[in-house]
């Protein structure tokens, strides 16, 4: 019961790091998070699932918007998962960073191999287990319907040794190198889009896998109706948000707040690889950014 009502806490927003949400004037290179296994906090049977897991809260509620729940980082055993549930006032993105795991949305299950990204939308229900032999490195991202709300609803139903479809029938994205496509207007930047703004209930924007090459720094970019939150998967660099400059490595979490204006550098020799999740400020910038993006008709 501890440890299960410690995970409700971490659903709520209270990330189980003991993480809170960064003052406004906290300088940058506090607000970036850095990914830290020693920081992960075990719990067993989350959402009634099988076995344990460890995990910490990278950004907390509101880093990004009023709708910004969190984002967790963590590992998951062999033969462990979170069982099957739902969240009714929130949606999430499971991404799994390396390995491979049963995933089930709506009660239907498929392996799922990383890197890769799963969407389980508002209202489905949605679980996890790593079936295999190997330790699964897993990240959750939380958008709410309604500013700093969440919730959870467990099913009791842990999906150990349930039938497997072949091909998966709910959304699923890889985090393929080879998928991405130049920038336009941006040199030296790939990107692909992995999931629209269609997609999402809530004020979740879009989805964006971005490489950067060596040697090139992206323009600066306004946030004023879409947050940005970016997660260095490969790579060195710097970001700059606002009058800040701070250095950036794989495994760190990057919130840009409303109002700020944000442009990354890759420092390395190596294409530097984000994850880019876009939230705006409420659903009436979300449709003015869906317009804005159509493509216009003669």
């Amino acid at each position: 019961m501890r440890a299960r009502t410690a995970f409700a806490i971490a659903v709520l927003g209270l990330t189980a790091s003991g993480a809170t949400l960064a003052a406004d004037d906290a300088p940058l290179a506090q607000r970036i998070q850095h990914t830290d296994p020693a920081k992960y906090r075990p719990l067993t049977a989350v959402h009634a699932g099988a076995g344990n897991m460890a995990f910490a809260g990278l950004l907390p509620r509101g880093a990004v918007t009023p709708h910004f729940n969190f984002l967790h980082r963590g590992e998951i055993p062999a033969g462990s998962g979170i069982g099957h549930h739902f969240h009714n006032t929130a949606e999430e993105m499971f991404v799994i960073l390396g390995g491979e795991a049963q995933f089930t949305v709506d009660g239907r299950t498929s392996i799922v191999k990383g890197p890769a990204a799963v969407i389980c939308k508002l209202g489905h229900s949605h679980a996890i287990y790593n079936h295999s032999a190997q330790p699964l490195q897993w990240m959750n991202w939380q958008v709410g319907a309604t500013p700093n709300v969440s919730d959870a609803f467990d099913l009791g139903d842990a999906r150990v040794g349930v039938p497997l479809d072949p091909i998966p029938v709910f959304m699923t994205a890889r985090l393929d190198r080879a998928l991405a496509r130049p920038a336009a207007d941006i040199p030296g930047v790939t990107m692909r889009r992995l999931y629209q703004p269609q997609v999402f209930t809530t004020p979740w924007a879009y989805v964006d896998h971005v490489l950067i090459a060596a040697g090139t720094t992206t323009p600066a970019k306004a946030h004023d109706t879409i947050g940005e939150a970016y997660y260095v998967i490969a790579g060195s660099g710097r970001v700059t948000i606002g009058a800040e400059s701070a250095p950036i490595v794989a495994g760190d979490a990057i919130p840009v707040r409303l109002g700020e204006t944000s442009t990354i550098a890759n420092a390395g020799a190596e294409p530097l690889e984000l994850l880019v999740i876009g939230v705006a400020r409420d659903l009436e910038a979300k449709t003015a950014f869906i317009l804005a993006s159509a493509p216009r008709r003669p």
